[in-house]
């Protein structure tokens, strides 16, 4: 006889968690990486849909790909040496590499990449806090960007999800309704 499913106990996620070593003091989560079919749908999508700017473009031209650094930071904050801005870019939090293999943009055979939020299901989305949920999500919808989730739809309200030109999933979400939106479910 197999155990119930079940989540974790507070305590339990708590024994289950360590203290962070000294080493690791520095550590940041710098980026998070999603291969592109057509850079310029996906560079288009991330500026001007989300608000994003290209922090770094770094081309491989012996392996054949591009990383474009996308991120939310100034413009006068983006320095103008390129070894500078590329330690800079290494240096930013929660960044988005879109990693792009040259010739998929013109390869009709190419299927596109998993998004995982289908079998076997894996990585799912990732989040952009904003400050109006409903009024980005206006502004979506007039862009034409596809919705997964308005925040009307289904049981969770006040988060939405979008998919950016290759199928990945997107959480809108405002931090100031979080507390609001999860309360019935936990």
């Amino acid at each position: 006889m197999t155990e119930e499913a079940r989540a974790l106990t507070n305590e339990e996620a708590v024994a289950s968690c360590s203290e962070p070593h000294e080493a690791t003091k520095d550590f940041i989560f710098q980026q998070t990486m999603f291969r592109i079919k057509d850079p310029k749908s996906s560079l288009d999508f991330y500026t001007r849909v989300l608000g994003m700017r290209l922090l770094k473009k770094l081309d491989f031209p012996s392996m054949k790909f591009t990383l474009y650094f996308m991120g939310f930071e100034l413009p006068g904050d983006i320095p103008s040496d390129e070894d500078e801005r590329t330690a800079w870019c290494f240096s930013r939090k929660a960044t988005l590499e879109l990693t792009h293999n040259w010739g998929t943009e013109n390869d009709p055979e190419f299927k596109g990449y998993h998004n995982g939020n289908a079998d076997p299901r894996g990585f799912g989305h990732i989040g952009i806090m904003v400050p109006d949920v409903e009024k980005a999500c206006e502004r979506f919808e007039s862009l034409g960007t596809k919705f997964v989730k308005k925040p009307s739809d289904g049981k969770m309200r006040n988060i939405a999800f979008i998919q950016d030109p290759d199928g990945y999933w997107i959480e809108i979400l405002s931090a100031g309704k979080m507390a609001e939106t999860i309360k019935p479910f936990v």
